[in-house]
C-alpha cells in the first residue's frame, strides 16, 4: 500500500502554518502583477484564464447533465468549448453563463485555500479535471496549453512542498482574478449576439446588460475575498 500512503500524503492538507509573510506575499502580488500588465507576458498568461474560463463552460455543463464534447484554445486566445444537451433549458443557461465568473472565482478560492493550507487538495481537484478534459481538446494549440498546464500541475503535486504550493496558488490566484476583470472589460464592449451575455440573452427574458451585471457581481465579491485575505495577512 506504499502507493496508497504516497498519494495521500500529497492529497491531505498541510498540517503545520503555511501564511505567507508580509514581505513574501508582497513579492508574490507583485509577480502576479507584472505578468498581467505587461503586454507581452499576458499574450501568454492570458491564456491560463481562458482555459478556466472555457473550462468553466465544461465542468458546470457537465454538473447540470450535459454532455462535454470538446474544446479548443484559438492564437487570438479566444476559445470555445462544446457541451451537448437540450438547446434551451435552465442547464443550457448555467453552463454558459460560467465562463466569465469562473477565473475570478477559482482564482478567489485558490487564495483562500492556500492561507488555509489546503493548496495539496485544490492542486489534486485542478488536475483531476485537467486530465478528465485532454482528451477533448479539438486543436494543436490547446494540446499544447494542456500539456504544460498538466506537467506544471502535476510536478506541484508530486513534489509537494506546501509553502511553494501556496505561493503559486495565490500568485496565480491573483491572475485569473486580474485575467477575469480583463475578459470582462472586453465582452462589457461586445455587442455580438455570439457573445456568451449575448447568447444568454437570447435563451432568456432576461437583458444583456443584467447578465453582465451578473459578471461583474461576481467578479467584485470574488476581488472581495481575496483582498480581505491579502489586508489579514499584510497586518
Amino acid at each position: 500500500m506504499e502507493w496508497f500512503e504516497a498519494v495521500r500524503d500529497r492529497v491531505v492538507p498541510a498540517t503545520g502554518d503555511v501564511a505567507l509573510t508580509a514581505p513574501r506575499l508582497l513579492i508574490v502580488l507583485g509577480v502576479a502583477l507584472v505578468l498581467v500588465a505587461v503586454e507581452p507576458l499576458w499574450r501568454v498568461v492570458r491564456l491560463a484564464v481562458t482555459l478556466v474560463h472555457e473550462l468553466g463552460h465544461a465542468v458546470v455543463g457537465v454538473l447540470v447533465g450535459r454532455q462535454f464534447t470538446g474544446f479548443v484554445l484559438r492564437g487570438d486566445m479566444s476559445g470555445h468549448a462544446v457541451t451537448r444537451g437540450p438547446v434551451r433549458g435552465p442547464g443550457r443557461v448555467a453552463s454558459t453563463w460560467s465562463g466569465y465568473p469562473m477565473p475570478a472565482l477559482l482564482g478567489a478560492a485558490m487564495v483562500w485555500a492556500a492561507g488555509r493550507g489546503w493548496a495539496a487538495p485544490l492542486i489534486t481537484a485542478g488536475l483531476a479535471v485537467l486530465l478528465f478534459a485532454l482528451v477533448r481538446v479539438r486543436s494543436a494549440l490547446t494540446v499544447v496549453v494542456m500539456v504544460v498546464a498538466i506537467a506544471g500541475s502535476a510536478a506541484l503535486w508530486w513534489w509537494r512542498d506546501d509553502a511553494l504550493q501556496t505561493q503559486v496558488l495565490i500568485g496565480l490566484g491573483v491572475v485569473l482574478l486580474v485575467g477575469a476583470w480583463r475578459h470582462l472589460s472586453a465582452v462589457l464592449r461586445d455587442r455580438s449576439r455570439g457573445s456568451d451575455p449575448g447568447v444568454l440573452a437570447s435563451l432568456t427574458p432576461l437583458p444583456r446588460a443584467l447578465w453582465n451585471l451578473s459578471f461583474v457581481v461576481v467578479c467584485a465579491l470574488a476581488t472581495w475575498v481575496v483582498g480581505a485575505e491579502v489586508v489579514h495577512t499584510l497586518r
